[in-house]
């Protein structure tokens, strides 16, 4: 009787102790580049859509903070956004706590806020105030620009600034 030898045509035992092939390792790459091709874009404009919502509630914010800081202080309207912020509890009329300091600054959620003061009245209170409110990347942070001023209507425009002309948003 003779000794088994061993098998050297036994290829399914071989590849079974080395792992996956070449081929099957790209076949596996492949498909999850697809799935990621397809699920990334879905997830960017799923963020856009969301920085665009949270601008347009902090558009909200600013338009009722003007309202309740020209009733409270009886001058007019806010000259800029800074003096919106700052502290509750120690408020005044250059900080009135009526929206946090993150939105103050002028950037929040992938957008610009830039106050302009319209038109005063002879002892320099604000009458008429517009926020422009601008994606800091088109196409990336957002797609829509926003517009708003003491009219709390909030306006939209695709393709640049939005101003008082632009429709309403729906």
């Amino acid at each position: 009787m003779r000794p088994p030898t061993k098998q050297s045509g036994n290829r399914s035992a071989t590849r079974a102790r080395k792992g996956f092939s070449l081929i099957e390792l790209l076949i596996v790459v492949a498909v999850i580049l697809t799935i990621a091709a397809i699920a990334v874009p879905s997830f960017i404009r799923s963020r856009m859509r969301a920085n665009e919502g949270a601008a347009v509630a902090n558009l909200r914010d600013i338009t009722t903070a003007e309202v309740v800081y020209c009733t409270t202080y009886g001058i007019g309207f806010s000259s800029n956004l800074k003096k919106l912020g700052g502290n509750l509890v120690l408020a005044d009329v250059n900080n009135a706590g009526l929206i946090d300091d993150i939105l103050a600054s002028g950037t929040r959620t992938g957008y610009i806020f830039t106050y302009k003061v319209l038109s005063t009245d002879s002892n320099g209170n604000v009458l008429d105030y517009g926020v422009n409110v601008d994606p800091v990347n088109p196409g990336v942070t957002g797609e829509r620009h926003f517009y708003s001023d003491q009219t709390a209507v909030i306006r939209q425009n695709q393709t640049g600034s939005a101003g008082p002309s632009d429709p309403p948003i729906s």
